[in-house]
């Protein structure tokens, strides 16, 4: 049974997430104190129920708290081994936990377990961070505050930090929070409205001063030349630019990126401060977490040309690595965890704006909401004073906490397909879809391409929506369409890994039927268009420098001719040729061309649905509802081809297992002796 101080929590946290200027995505945690009946015993036993780690408070759930023993988690005051040993005390939290399940401690849970306050807050808003890396920060705390709100200097997270705050909630009676230096706010009540009352009152306040006496421009004058381009030019600059971008940021581990021209990321980079301020980096540890200590920004104006802006940003790369290695040989120890990366996750462009990167969509989103929310705290403190994160050394001591690594470790192992992003062709139905949805459930992100719009993005929505798929409309004959679908992809996802050549169309006529419409239409859907969508991919694919892989869905008729189908396995086999003739050009890329012969697939075919399956049926004297059984009894295996076989086929030639195999047809027929490759 839900305890009413669990329900009041949640709700209160998930009001406070919802609104990005009080805390940013997984930032943060609250908690609620409160008395239950312990099963065993029988007694009241105080508890507790504080979120644990790496939940969000805007979509908290019971299943993310932690609830623990106040009194055994107090008790650990008496054990507490000093600041340098003060990790081992997240290890201990599991000794006081209350009952089964839960979420496990995160290493604030002493911030408000030592707190004697009901219901405390923990939070990182931009207007809050903004004092607390003011260079006078302290004394603007007074200023603003009053005696309401305390000052605590830089402390890492962890037990001693809850001390302190504890602390000074003993010996100052009248202060309802503390702004935590480089670091966010802390606030607390007496009941869960009070908190929360508490934690808005700062955030506001802050904002409110910043407003009134900050100068207007924080960021300093203008860059001559720095300035945002027009919508639709830095659209196609970033498109241009992306798979540059994302190969380079992809060099250690590849990374899913995201792109985002937000007004204030355009405005940053157009002012006179942005070089010095971007090199402080983040302050922050979520912030910094999540961004690396500082992005790379591309040191040119903004109408500097794609070509220039490239060769710029490979020279940039490598001193950005450079100087990461150099930041790490400086302060790792014996004991430190290996460098985990040299390459940036934020990237900035001048005039058309922020890449962000990481190892899926949700990350990489969030990683460029964060570097936004760092902007927002520089302006704040820049507005005021100087902007004055924490020192290089602190970074490194959060970067690689050995409790950052345990998290880490406590990661599920990647799917076969993460960090890849799929562009599907004629995927709103039949195979096309089913492919989708199984390169989606091995961890790749998808675009959904096919005529209707509207069915393409129904599917981009049941694959799990925007971090995980969208639904464009694409007409393969037109090569500007196809460039525009291969534009989006990119804009989407940063970049592109994996083509699958599926939208198809068919005719069933005898030779003297067929028209010169019906060769050309049938010719243009899938030989033209498996052409240029490949051409399309394939200069990304290269840019990038990250190999990849082109997946055609051919056919049995592209090596068995079947009767009154001349135009279809025709332009199969031309399908067929194409992926031979581009595995050996493409090779020498890393990219891998392959194909799958499947036979006729009835059953949630579009091409069938749309008349094709009525018309062979009446070549082979069926009734139309019985060609998937017909199909199927003229194969070794007597079994019928369902999308979901095809699906099966295409997951496995694109992954890991087949990473030597190119210029391969897989037949998926259940056997048709006719159709066996020689």
């Amino acid at each position: 049974m839900t305890h009413p101080v669990t329900g009041q929590l949640i709700a209160r946290s998930n009001r406070l997430g919802a609104d990005k200027r009080n805390t940013n995505y997984a930032g943060g945690n609250t908690s609620a104190k409160g008395t239950a009946t312990d099963p065993v015993t029988g007694e009241p036993v105080e508890l507790l129920w504080v979120k644990g780690s790496g939940g969000d408070l805007g979509t908290l759930t019971e299943d993310g708290l932690a609830v623990l023993r106040l009194d055994r988690m107090r008790a650990l005051v008496n054990s507490y081994p000093g600041v340098e040993r003060e990790d081992q005390m997240v290890a201990a939290f599991d000794y006081c936990l209350f009952g089964k399940g839960g979420a496990a401690p995160s290493i604030d849970t002493a911030m408000h377990g030592l707190v004697d306050a009901a219901h405390v807050d923990h939070l990182h808003p931009d207007s809050g961070i903004a004092i607390a890396t003011a260079a006078d920060g302290e004394a603007l705390t007074a200023k603003i505050f009053g005696t309401k709100v305390a000052w605590v200097p830089w402390r890492r997270p962890g037990f001693q930090l809850g001390l302190d705050i504890a602390a000074i909630k003993e010996n100052n009676p009248d202060v309802i929070g503390t702004v935590l230096g480089g670091h966010g706010i802390t606030a607390w009540g007496a009941t869960s409205e009070e908190a929360e009352a508490n934690s808005l009152w700062i955030i506001e306040t802050a904002e409110a001063y910043i407003n009134m006496n900050g100068r207007k421009d924080p960021f300093g004058t203008a860059l001559p030349g720095y300035g945002a381009l027009s919508e639709a030019e830095r659209r196609a600059k970033a498109a241009a630019l992306a798979p540059t971008i994302r190969g380079v940021a992809s060099t250690d581990k590849a990374a899913v990126g995201h792109f985002v021209d937000d007004d204030a990321v355009l405005e940053f980079l157009a002012s006179a401060e942005h070089p010095r301020l971007g090199a402080l980096g983040t302050s922050c540890p979520d912030h910094f977490l999540r961004t690396k200590i500082k992005p790379l920004i591309l040191d040119l104006p903004a109408d500097a040309s794609v070509e220039e802006s490239i060769a710029r940003l490979k020279e940039l790369h490598t001193d950005y690595r450079e100087a990461y290695a150099a930041y790490y040989n400086r302060h790792a120890g014996p004991d430190s965890p290996a460098m985990r990366g040299a390459d940036p996750a934020i990237v900035l462009v001048p005039g058309v704006g922020m890449f962000s990167y990481g190892p899926n969509k949700q990350t990489a989103r969030v990683a460029g909401e964060f570097y936004l929310n760092a902007i927002n705290v520089m302006r704040g403190a820049e507005a005021i004073s100087t902007y004055t994160p924490i020192g290089e050394a602190e970074k490194f001591r959060i970067e690689y906490w050995s409790l950052e690594e345990a998290k880490l470790a406590r990661l599920p192992k990647p799917k076969s397909h993460a960090t890849r992003v799929a562009l599907v062709t004629g995927a709103a139905s039949g195979i096309g879809k089913a492919i989708a949805t199984r390169l989606a459930a091995e961890g790749a992100c998808i675009v959904v391409a096919d005529l209707n719009l509207d069915s393409a993005q129904t599917v981009a929505l049941e694959l799990g929506g925007p971090d995980v798929a969208i639904g464009i409309q694409a007409d393969v004959t037109d090569e500007a369409a196809v460039q525009a679908a291969v534009k989006a992809t990119v804009l989407a996802f940063g970049g592109l890994d994996l083509v699958v050549n599926n939208a198809g169309l068919s005719i069933s006529k005898p030779l003297l039927e067929t028209t010169e419409k019906d060769w050309d239409l049938q010719h243009d859907v899938m030989a033209k268009g498996s052409f240029l969508v490949s051409k399309a991919a394939a200069k990304v694919l290269i840019e990038q420098d990250m190999g990849g892989d082109i997946l055609y869905i051919s056919s049995k008729n592209s090596v068995f001719a079947g009767p009154n189908n001349i135009a279809y396995s025709a332009t199969k086999a031309d399908q067929a040729h194409q992926v031979r003739l581009l595995a050996a050009e493409l090779g020498e890329y890393g990219i891998r061309v392959n194909g799958i012969n499947p036979d006729g697939v009835v059953r949630g075919s579009g091409i069938f649905a749309g008349g094709w399956g009525a018309k062979r049926a009446a070549v082979y004297g069926v009734d139309e509802e019985k060609l998937g059984e017909f199909y199927a009894q003229r194969t070794l295996l007597k079994r019928e081809v369902l999308p979901e076989n095809v699906a099966n086929a295409a997951a496995v030639l694109t992954s890991a297992e087949l990473s030597h195999t190119t210029g391969l047809h897989i037949p998926v027929d259940a056997g048709v002796a006719a159709a066996f490759l020689r």
